[in-house]
């Protein structure tokens, strides 16, 4: 598998909202460690934000306005967790032709 060096997107974006790239020779420096922090905060959060909003859904008292906030604060924590989620899958090896050439055999066949 190949890795190569691809820049890393970081979990902020420039004061325009462009996203911030991390050049791929920084691995293990401070700013990469910044990012995995702020990366693992940001996780951490969608997951106190998930419970809280579930506690509201079941709460048939919640007004509009309880639910509008979850709502909003989901959405932020989504955006957030779907960004690690590209950070990530841009880091992955990429597989050589070869390997990728050779499809797995589905479960059900190797069961038989």
């Amino acid at each position: 598998m190949s890795t190569g060096h691809v820049p890393r997107l970081l979990p902020w974006t420039t004061d325009d909202g462009r996203p911030c790239l991390l050049s791929g020779a920084d691995e293990g420096g401070y700013v990469t460690k910044l990012a995995d922090e702020m990366e693992a905060a940001q996780l951490g959060m969608g997951t106190d934000v998930l419970e809280h909003a579930l506690k509201v859904l079941k709460d048939t008292k919640a007004s509009h306005g309880e639910l509008r906030y979850v709502g909003t604060r989901l959405a932020e924590c989504l955006s957030d967790a779907l960004r690690v989620a590209e950070s990530r899958g841009m880091r992955l090896p990429v597989p050589d032709s070869e390997e990728s050439a050779v499809s797995p055999t589905p479960a059900a066949e190797t069961s038989a």
